[in-house]
């Protein structure tokens, strides 16, 4: 896997029912590197903390090999790297096989696998269309959040090297699978459960549904 843009944003206007809101997920590439740290990616914009950024969501990656699918969705659209609202694109980020809970070492930085990305009505925002919700739900590949274990320093052509395995055999895209389907697998609901790196606001919402 190796990193082929780095992309921040900046706070965006858009109107939602009447009111003015704003957004941080108009992100584009830069040719700068960008600092990862504990809690964010510094320089980047940040509007609603309670939903973005933090702990379990410092930093938002996703997959370079979606984009031929979604170009073809939306081929009216002024494509760039950074249209998903991530932080990182990477080429051969993969969910399937990518584990909650898997160390990966990028540049100077160590991160750890902590959730899927769970869309919101911004990225119907960005894309012009709320149809993309339920779309990117049915296609399945949501990208990952990562918590920095160590922070520094990412730059294009950056790879992502497997420090450490996850244990726990619960994949991104299962994990995405288990948090959004209205019928739980009861193998994944417990496997997602058990994990210690999936976030614990996640696992106790989980765990009524045993």
């Amino acid at each position: 896997m190796k990193i082929i843009s780095t992309n921040i944003g900046k706070a965006t206007t858009f109107l939602w029912n009447g009111k003015e809101e704003q957004t941080g997920i108009f992100k584009y590439p830069t040719v700068e590197p960008l600092f990862l740290g504990k809690m964010d990616v510094l320089k980047d914009t940040v509007i609603d903390r309670e939903h973005h950024a933090g702990l379990n969501k410092a930093c938002y990656l996703f997959s370079a090999d979606h984009y031929p699918y979604w170009k073809g969705m939306y081929p009216e659209l002024n494509w760039d790297w950074g249209m998903f609202g991530e932080n990182l694109t990477v080429k051969g980020l993969n969910e399937s096989e990518m584990r909650i809970g898997d160390i990966y070492k990028i540049g100077s930085v160590v991160v750890q696998v902590s959730q899927p990305r769970e869309p919101c009505y911004k990225l119907g925002v960005r894309f012009g269309n709320a149809k993309i919700l339920k779309e990117f739900i049915d296609h399945g590949y949501s990208g990952t959040y990562v918590r920095i274990l160590e922070e520094g320093q990412v730059k294009n052509g950056d790879m992502l090297s497997l420090l450490e395995k996850s244990n726990n055999t619960l994949t991104v895209k299962e994990c995405f699978q288990i948090i959004l389907a209205k019928e739980k697998d009861p193998i994944l609901l417990q496997k997602a459960i058990d994990n210690p790196s999936l976030p614990e606001y996640k696992r106790n919402r989980l765990k009524k549904y045993v």
